[in-house]
This record gives structure tokens, sequence and C-alpha cells, in this order.
């Protein structure tokens, strides 16, 4: 294909929510998406931090045939899930060592780990595993880390939830122990993510600083092979989720009386508020149309928040993914204090397992000022504080 050329067109303005939060590279980074020749329209989240090509917060709508693998992410299908028991939330407290037991039993994290056993596998019946080249290839993978979490901020942890009067329908208001997942499509997600954005970055040519935001057309062989890619990522993506989940409900004994999830790094067929069909790219942005409900954690030691989005057209229905990371991993390294660390996680009665400097609560932006920057886009149902946290070793290289 030809070398595209960026339109020379003025600065399309964008909305931002929270940007005194926000870095100037993410901005720039924004600025460029919106200028491609497919973008419709754009937002950036209050979470937001430079990424490649669209930032970390950043939503993209392009032309409803276009879609731009690295504006999706590399961890395809990124996702959140939450259960919550009908247990009193002091069991975090009183049950410590069987909740710490359970978590390293039935969790695995690493780039290369695997399980050995399964919950429920059916996922691995879809036809969709033989309809591609590269699916096929990626199977046996996908298989072998079923029910298995990431490094970097990938976690599994038990806290206590705080429901508000009249939240939830189903559930009354009150404290209860909940489980908080976040772990994404693993190396199934992160190859095809790879093949495909290499693929896109040799057919769309763009100038240096948007060559990242190379797009496939949805028209041809090779969109429609990312566009299945991707979505049996987000299915094996919960499947991922639900088998951490139900196994730890097995090993607990009790089943949750409800579980709630939520996808980022994605990309939706979408309408926006004008009827104009649109792919909607969200990568580390929560869905928040009306009423959809969505998870965004804090870090390991600040509260995470069950919300319910309020449908905000210019948002492009969407709201932050997290608190966003306020310092690199390289800057923790350097000015970060172990010991300084140590007691922020004593104070807050934080169990950690694995990790390291570089997810320390210092290293993200403040949850509190970035969920009041959106609350226009989301409505506040209950909040979670992390008591039990496992992630991965901290040995492991960071993925996310």
């Amino acid at each position: 294909m030809e070398k595209e050329k960026i339109q020379n067109k003025e600065l399309t303005e964008f909305p931002i929510w929270g940007q005194e939060h926000i870095e100037s590279g993410a901005l720039a980074q924004m600025r460029t998406a919106i200028n491609l020749p497919i973008a419709v329209a754009g937002a950036l989240m209050p979470d937001a931090h430079q990424g490649y090509g669209l930032p970390i917060g950043g939503v993209l709508a392009t032309a409803a045939n276009t879609i731009i693998p690295f504006a999706v992410g590399v961890d395809i299908a990124c996702r959140m899930c939450l259960s919550i028991y009908d247990l009193p939330a002091e069991a975090v407290d009183t049950e410590k060592d069987k909740l710490k037991r359970i978590l390293v039993n039935n969790t695995y994290f690493g780039m290369g780990c695997t399980t050995k056993s399964y919950f429920d596998s059916s996922l691995f019946d879809k036809k969709t595993w033989n309809e591609t080249k590269v699916i096929r290839s990626l199977k046996d993978k996908a298989y072998a880390q079923l029910g298995t979490s990431g490094t970097g901020n990938h976690f599994v942890e038990w806290g206590e939830l705080t429901i508000a009067e009249g939240a939830l329908e189903e559930i009354p208001a009150g404290r209860y122990l909940a489980l908080l997942s976040h772990s994404g499509s693993r190396g199934f997600g992160g190859s095809v993510a790879d093949h495909y954005s290499k693929l896109a970055m040799s057919k769309t040519k763009l100038p240096g600083d948007a060559k990242h935001l190379a797009w496939l057309s949805l028209d041809e062989e090779e969109g429609q092979e990312y566009w299945i890619a991707m979505n049996l990522a987000g299915e094996y993506a919960s499947a991922n989720h639900y088998e951490i989940h139900n196994k730890i409900a097995r090993d607990l004994g009790v089943k949750p009386i409800a579980m709630i999830e939520n996808h980022h790094n994605f990309a939706w067929k979408e309408q926006l508020a004008d009827r104009t069909e649109v792919m909607v790219h969200r990568k580390g942005a929560t869905p928040a149309g009306e009423g959809v409900l969505g998870i965004i954690p804090g870090s390991m030691s600040t509260p995470g928040f069950l919300v319910r989005g309020k449908g905000n057209a210019e948002s492009i229905n969407s709201a932050s993914h997290g608190a966003g990371r306020l310092m690199s991993r390289r800057a923790a390294f350097k000015t970060l204090d172990r010991k300084v660390i140590a007691e922020n996680l004593a104070e807050k009665r934080i169990t950690l397992m694995g990790s390291d400097v570089d997810e320390a609560p210092m290293v993200y932006k403040d949850i509190h000022a970035v969920m009041a920057a959106q609350d226009d886009l989301v409505e506040i149902l209950a909040r979670f504080e992390p008591r039990i946290v496992r992630m991965a070793n901290p040995k492991e290289k960071p993925e996310d």
C-alpha cells in the first residue's frame, strides 16, 4: 500500500477528563490519533498515560470498516472480574490464613505459566479455534494457560466490598467479602497482537509518530482474521477469569451471589450519538454506556470501585480503567523506598504475595482524584478495599 499521510487538517479537538492529571506525552499521542484519516471521534480518560500508538486511557472511534491493533493493545481484552460473597467482610481478618491458602492453591502467575487441571474448558470446543492459521497455531498455548494470570499489574485479591443503599437491586446494602481479578488473554492475545500489529504496519505505512496507529480494513482478509481472533481473545479472557473464580469458590465451599466483569483493551462496533457507525477502540478504558456495570481498580492499597455507566456521548460511552500510572517502572525502582512501601501496606493492613517496587501504590495516580474527574461518566455503586493481594513473582518481566 502507498505510504499514507496524516490528513492536513486543523487539529481536531477531543474532550479530556482530568487534564491536570495527564502527562504531555499522552496528550500528544491522542492528538496524533485524532488526526488519522480514518478517525471520527476521540476522548481521553483521567487515568491516561503514554503507551504505544494510542495512549492508555485513550478512546478512538474510527471508520466502521477499520481496526487498529495497537489501539486495542498488546494484552487484548484485558479484563476485570468481581465475585461477591454472602459472607461478612471481616472474613479477610478472621479467615486470613485460609483465604491466603486458597489464593496460593488456585492462582498461577507468570509469562509462561500453565495449569494442569481445569474447571471448565468447553470454550475450546468452539469451531472458531480452527478458523484461521494464526488461531490454530496458538490453540495449544491458549489451552495450557487457561486459568492463569499475567505479570505486571495483573492480580487476584480478596477484599472488603461496601455496597451503597439501593445500588444493586439483587444485593442489599452492606459489607461483603469479595474477590477481584485483573488479567487478560495471556500468550494467545499477545501473539495475536504482535502478528497483526506488524501486518498492519506493513500494509498501512504512517509517519514515525503515528506508525503504531496503522490499521487493517475489515473489507480485507487480514482485517477479518484479526477481528475473529480479537473477539475469541475476549471470550478467552473471560474464561480465564471464570476458571480462577470458579476454582476459588469451590475451594472456599461457597458460591458467589454475583459476578460482574468488563473488558478494556478491545474494539467494539458501535454507533455515535448521531447514529454514525464506528469502530470504538478502548485502550485502557472501561465501557460506560447507560446502565452498564464496570469495575475501576485503584492500587494494591487503595480502593477500587464498582460503577454504573451514565452513557455520556461525549466520552464515547467510556470511563477510566483504573487510577493510571504516575511514574514509569524504571523511575519507581530508582526513586521509591522499600521501607516506605512496607509501611504503607502495613498501615492499610494489606497482605501482599508477590509484586515489586514498580507496582507500589505510589506509582499510581490518586484514585479519588481520578474518580472525581469522571463523575459525569459513572455512578459509584460500591467500594472495594484490597486486603489480601497476590501478584506475579518480583523476578517476572512485566507484560502489561
